[in-house]
């Protein structure tokens, strides 16, 4: 984003609602036009997302759609933040993991339930990015964040408070976890994309089944992932990617906290 670009989506995510300074009667919304842009991002791509084509989604010209926002940049900004599921939604879980670790249940009752509220906002990210796999694209680098994103953040950061990590760690701790979500989502749109998933199957399907044809003619090569893929055939834990992951990461983070406790 250019500087112009930033300020103006600071204003239009952040300010009050702009009046456009000329024209006809006001007969279009910011939520409207990024609601369009969702539709076409969640059929197409966010490539198939444009001025043009939100503006014949809303059967005005390119240049009245111009009046309110000021271009693709901008429009993507809003877009994410119509997208983002509103992380209010996930109140009700965090404060359930909570009460169910102030009870005493499981090892993650050390920091008000620190664990289990992780558990909830990752479970919860991991849907938002099923739901609008575009947002995988346009929530990387440097830009304007919206009151959603920055409600997610926040409920991340919150669900840390109190277990002795500095405002670095626990950010970086939220990075981590935010970034394993974001690889499975990933490696799923991709399998997606590339015409895999028939039946439904999931990428770790998808996998043992690619893999599965090469091995048959070349395990004796391979002979530690043939092994593995064997026991996956037989004992079942394919995806489990997320799960596992996330479960993982949080044990080496409960070290960390336990470290701070002492």
């Amino acid at each position: 984003m250019t500087s112009e670009q930033w300020s103006a989506a600071v204003r239009l995510l952040w300010g009050p609602p702009a009046k456009p300074a000329r024209g006809p009667k006001r007969g279009l919304t910011l939520e409207g036009i990024a609601l369009a842009g969702v539709g076409i991002a969640d059929a197409e791509g966010l490539g198939g997302v444009s001025m043009q084509r939100v503006a014949a989604e809303l059967a005005v010209t390119k240049m009245a759609l111009y009046r309110y926002v000021p271009g693709k940049a901008e429009l993507v900004a809003l877009m994410v933040e119509a997208a983002l599921p509103d992380p209010a939604g996930l109140d009700a879980g965090l404060a359930a993991a909570a009460a169910v670790a102030a009870a005493g249940a499981g090892a993650g009752a050390a920091g008000g339930g620190w664990r289990e509220q992780l558990g909830v906002w990752a479970r919860g990210l991991y849907e938002g990015f099923r739901a609008h796999p575009w947002l995988l694209e346009a929530t990387v680098g440097a830009r304007v964040m919206g009151p959603r994103e920055l409600g997610w953040m926040e409920r991340a950061l919150a669900a840390l408070d109190g277990c002795g990590l500095s405002g670095a760690e626990a950010m970086d701790s939220v990075v981590l976890v935010a970034g394993h979500v974001r690889g499975i989502a990933e490696q799923e749109r991709a399998m997606a994309g590339g015409g895999g998933g028939a039946g439904g199957e999931g990428p770790d399907a998808q996998l043992v089944v690619m893999l599965g044809e090469v091995l048959r003619a070349r395990g004796d090569d391979y002979p530690a992932l043939a092994a593995a893929l064997g026991s996956v055939a037989e004992q079942g834990g394919q995806e489990q990617a997320l799960l596992y992951g996330l479960e993982r990461i949080l044990d080496g983070l409960g070290l960390l906290v336990e470290r701070r406790g002492r």
